[in-house]
């Protein structure tokens, strides 16, 4: 459903809840996307199995190759605009923000120039990348077999 129609169904209050609930899970897709490669690293030095699950990897891979696309394109997270949207929606503007948002939104944005971010995602995608051949997914050994 586009904004525009989505706003025509929701109270401020409504929004604000959405708002804060896309925030929370873009807060989750950044520990994921960020937490997952130590996991994996150490995991394969481990011997973790779980970190070699291939639909998980491929899931990560193409979560941060989405992210560096969208950077060098210059285009901002489809998560970020949502949100904004949304607050927009609930008539937000300055420092009126929820609990969730006022300390989430500090977690998750950083003032910097956008080429910082373009450096960093490219190269933390790169990292990911090579995780593929460091620790290789989908190569699960049984030992019962």
């Amino acid at each position: 459903m586009p904004a525009a129609t989505l706003a025509t169904h929701l109270t401020p209050g409504q929004a604000q809840t959405l708002a804060d609930a896309l925030l929370a899970l873009h807060v989750g897709v950044v520990v994921f996307v960020v937490g997952l490669l130590p996991l994996v690293l150490a995991g394969g030095a481990l011997g973790w199995r779980w970190v070699r699950h291939s639909g998980l990897r491929l899931t990560h891979l193409a979560l941060m190759l989405f992210i560096a696309a969208q950077a060098w394109l210059g285009q901002l997270c489809p998560l970020t605009v949502w949100e904004q949207d949304l607050r927009r929606m609930a008539g937000q503007t300055g420092y009126t923000e929820s609990f969730i948002e006022h300390w989430l939104a500090r977690l998750l944005y950083w003032d910097a120039p956008w080429w910082v971010f373009v450096a960093a995602y490219t190269v933390f995608a790169g990292l990911v990348a090579l995780a593929w051949w460091w620790v290789r997914p989908g190569r699960i050994h049984n030992p019962a077999s």
